[in-house]
């Protein structure tokens, strides 16, 4: 291909690669077979988890801009949703009621928030991934219905490990919700992900925040806020999300060799 003869080609020293994991996948074989860095910024599932001191109603339109930003394609899109069971009730009142009140329509138009995927078949993919985990006992509480390229503001709820909208990456407007019980089953969850992109987290106590970012094996913990890209900030992954960082001092690293000088002076 001319992506391969362009990586073996003795002038390009490194690659970068933004895209799919069977993408990032056959551009690391090739650059590892010749010996070359790759930096690899994959898929992602993050998750958004609402503990029971949020701030629901802040929380709430945090996560609809995380969910339906772009129209869900979005490798930092926020993907699954895990709600403590206490505050489940009155933050899906208010979520359902604001993505209800999504304007669809002509992606060219600026008034519109959601548009049609980027293909009919990506529409598909997300049709088969909802369908297939209603199967297995999800259950489809807004939304569901695609027209060729454009699939519907979706929420699924009573969604569980082992389901194609927990397991898999969801590219386009759908959000699966879980719920849990305790602060540890919500860190198992979200690392349960074979993706490690980032992870959004809503409580106002800070302390607690703080104690339990390293639990999370993501690339990025963002406490009261969607995960973004910064050029001040590291950004990238970990697990078949990919690896090594874009952007800050750390991205510009990520390319320059460092060249050992000793000097000794008889």
């Amino acid at each position: 291909s001319k992506i391969e003869d362009i990586l073996k080609d003795k002038r390009v020293k490194a690659v970068t690669l933004t895209g799919s994991k069977p993408a990032g996948s056959a551009v690391a074989a090739t650059a590892g077979s010749e010996i070359k860095k790759s930096v690899l910024e994959l898929g992602g599932s993050n998750a958004l988890v609402v503990f029971k001191d949020a701030n629901i109603a802040e929380a709430v339109k945090t996560c609809v801009q995380a969910r339906f930003q772009n129209t869900g394609q979005s490798c930092i899109a926020g993907k699954r949703l895990l709600l403590h069971e206490s505050i489940e009730d009155e933050f899906m009142e208010e979520f359902v009621k604001q993505v209800r009140e999504l304007k669809s329509g002509d992606t060219m138009d600026e008034d519109t928030f959601i548009g049609t995927l980027a293909r009919e078949d990506l529409a598909e993919d997300l049709e088969k991934q909802i369908q297939d985990s209603v199967k297995q006992g999800a259950k489809i509480v807004l939304g569901g219905k695609r027209d060729k390229a454009y699939y519907e503001p979706t929420i699924i709820t009573n969604v569980k490990k082992g389901m194609p909208v927990f397991d898999q990456e969801t590219f386009g407007p759908a959000m699966a919700v879980t719920t849990f019980k305790e602060d540890q089953e919500a860190i198992d969850l979200v690392n349960y992900s074979d993706f490690g992109l980032g992870v959004s987290i809503f409580t106002e106590d800070f302390t607690f925040a703080e104690k339990i970012v390293p639990a999370f094996e993501d690339g990025a913990v963002f406490v009261n806020e969607l995960v973004k890209s910064d050029p001040r900030l590291p950004f990238g992954g970990t697990k078949i999300s990919g690896y090594g960082r874009e952007l800050s001092s750390h991205g510009i690293q990520e390319f320059v060799n460092r060249k050992t000088v000793y000097f000794n002076k008889y």
